[in-house]
């Protein structure tokens, strides 16, 4: 009797610790989930707008390994073509192009560049090389390809501005603000636009307009400038006479006010006088046709 009771006695101690686990593991458990849900609360995302973020997060990270795996294996290419004939089965093609923004250019060019890609299909159209190819046009200073579906492509042109005209050994040439190049031009067409010459003026356009806008009652009244010794002004006016100035910006605005100045007093452009220097501030030298010597104005006696 007394080992049955042994037996019964051992039994019940297992059956009281193995109870005794499985209290403890609910416990643990029924805590971390309190622990887990509290965290979660403190979100300011619902349960379910959490489940459907990594939802999407799956979902999207399973795509991004499926298309790796299809450009690996050269799949991507074979949907890119299928695609692309699906397209312009279905009238999605390149058959219009419209241009917009170019006023003074010929805008036959840009339709001939854009219609290299003709009946391609509107996926297959390369508009980031079409930019590209038209930005090495002269007159284009910045371009916007875009698709217009089904079939159309509009091209938007920012033109650059003409600022003045060029003279070369034998023609003429238009150019803008930074010295670009634009176009030949005739010297019939050329008499609206400031003149500019001398080795090194094309890429003095911008300075140029600096100094003129110094002395904006003679802005006007210039018809060319020369460029001279890669350092200085000559500048020439409507009335054929011509004006030197000293090097050095500051110095040559200076010269410019100085001179606009004493054109208020004396009224010096339209007379008889065909060339001022002022390349030695504060004195002014004019020539006068028919008199061996110059005459000599002291401009600070007009201020």
């Amino acid at each position: 009797m007394a080992r049955t009771n042994t037996r019964k006695t051992q039994s019940v101690r297992r059956q009281a610790r193995a109870q005794g686990t499985s209290r403890r593991v609910r416990n643990a458990r029924n805590t971390g989930q309190s622990l887990i849900g509290r965290g979660l609360a403190l979100l300011p995302f619902t349960t379910e707008q959490l489940q459907k973020a990594f939802t999407v997060l799956i979902i999207g990270g399973a795509l991004v390994g499926a298309g790796w795996v299809a450009q690996v294996s050269g799949a991507s290419a074979v949907m890119s073509d299928r695609f692309a004939q699906v397209a312009s089965n279905a009238g999605f093609k390149l058959t219009d192009v419209s241009v917009q923004g170019a006023q003074r250019m010929n805008d036959s060019v840009i339709y001939e560049r854009a219609f290299g890609q003709r009946d391609l299909a509107m996926t297959r159209v390369d508009t980031a090389a079409l930019r590209d190819d038209l930005l090495t046009l002269p007159w284009v200073k910045d371009a916007r390809v875009s698709r217009q579906l089904p079939n159309r492509l509009v091209v938007d042109i920012l033109e650059r501005e003409p600022r003045a005209v060029l003279r070369r050994a034998d023609h003429l040439v238009l150019i803008d603000e930074s010295g670009v190049e634009l176009e030949p031009i005739s010297a019939a067409d050329a008499g609206q636009y400031l003149l500019i010459e001398g080795s090194g003026a094309q890429g003095e356009v911008e300075e140029l307009d600096t100094l003129l806008d110094a002395a904006p009652a003679l802005k006007g009244r210039v018809t060319g400038a020369e460029w001279v010794g890669n350092r200085r002004w000559n500048l020439t006016f409507e009335t054929g006479q011509r004006l030197a100035l000293p090097s050095g910006a500051d110095r040559a605005a200076a010269a410019l006010i100085s001179f606009a100045q004493a054109d208020g007093v004396h009224r010096l452009i339209g007379g008889e006088v065909v060339a001022f220097d002022m390349r030695n501030p504060p004195r002014m030298y004019m020539r006068v046709p028919g008199r061996a010597e110059q005459q000599e104005l002291r401009i600070e006696e007009t201020s």
